[in-house]
């Protein structure tokens, strides 16, 4: 059933106080004013973020009947004219907004990927990659933890063992995709985040320097070329992210902490240290899990 966001007025202004909503926190009164904002003023704060690949200077621009008359595809004219098509009113395109706002280099980067496969393949058939690119476009996220000692849980579905005792300096979180904070609007929703992972020993510190790894290295190819290599991560199971957050039961019993599937894997995290900059972080190449080796 397709999620239907609910109406502005219906949405509380304590909504946006979750840590879901933590990363487009300075565009707050964005959501929580009476009037939504209006095209001109989201493009205005765009001002000087421009596209890291085409290194144009990104527009926000109203979908209309004549911008939709240049036949482009929605990924290529942001790649080609750096214009965002944005519909006046609709939660998901103003959050997807505050996401290149927040994240323009991974945007960008996810973006010209899209591109690139469109260009090969067509419009009308979809590579793995590209059905992986739109996962963590729609629901991804970004999780930096402290240590990999938790991964091996994680690898099982093992919820207790990956969140239970899980402290807040032990991890480091940035909600990348747009519509799960659209699903976000409605309390109470148990939402599963599509992770990737980095390991790093400060993970707060740590965490500008990992998206900017992983902006490169989904550039580069060296990621998300199949759906696969994303870990589900229920969100409430996070500290400070569910009253019941990190409790035995609640970890053992809520529905949106599933069972792996036989045969699942999942590829290891980046891993980072103190002395990795933004010119020296690399994700290797056998940090992906490619296409021939997913699993169902």
């Amino acid at each position: 059933m397709r999620f239907c966001a609910p109406l502005r007025e219906d949405v509380a202004a304590k909504t946006f106080d979750h840590p879901v909503f933590a990363g487009v926190r300075p565009w707050r009164e964005w959501l929580t004013a009476k009037d939504w904002p209006g095209i001109a003023e989201m493009d205005a704060a765009l001002a000087n973020t421009t596209h890291a690949t085409s290194g144009n200077r990104l527009r926000v621009v109203a979908q209309t009947p004549a911008l939709l008359a240049d036949g482009l595809h929605y990924e290529s004219r942001i790649l080609e004219r750096a214009a965002i098509a944005t519909r006046h009113g609709s939660w998901h395109d103003l959050l997807n907004a505050l996401i290149w706002l927040a994240h323009s280099n991974i945007k960008s980067a996810l973006n010209a990927r899209q591109v690139a496969d469109i260009e090969r393949v067509g419009r009308r058939a979809r590579t793995l990659g590209q059905c992986a690119l739109t996962h963590f476009d729609e629901a991804g996220i970004v999780l930096v933890l402290r240590e990999n000692a938790r991964l091996a849980a994680w690898d099982q579905h093992d919820w207790v063992g990956l969140l239970h005792g899980l402290e807040a300096a032990d991890f480091a979180v940035a909600v990348v995709g747009h519509a799960l904070l659209e699903h976000a609007l409605q309390p109470g929703q148990l939402l599963v985040g599509k992770a990737l992972v980095v390991i790093h020993p400060t993970p707060a510190l740590g965490l500008p320097i990992s998206l900017q790894a992983i902006a490169d290295a989904i550039g580069e190819q060296r990621i998300l070329l199949d759906p696969q290599e994303l870990r589900p991560l229920p969100l409430v199971g996070l500290p400070g992210w569910h009253p019941q957050a990190g409790a035995i039961k609640f970890l053992q019993s809520a529905p949106c902490f599933a069972p792996k599937r036989k045969e699942r894997r999942y590829p290891p995290a980046l891993t980072l240290s103190e002395s990795d900059t933004f010119s020296t972080a690399t994700w290797a190449a056998d940090n992906r899990l490619g296409a021939s080796n997913a699993a169902a």
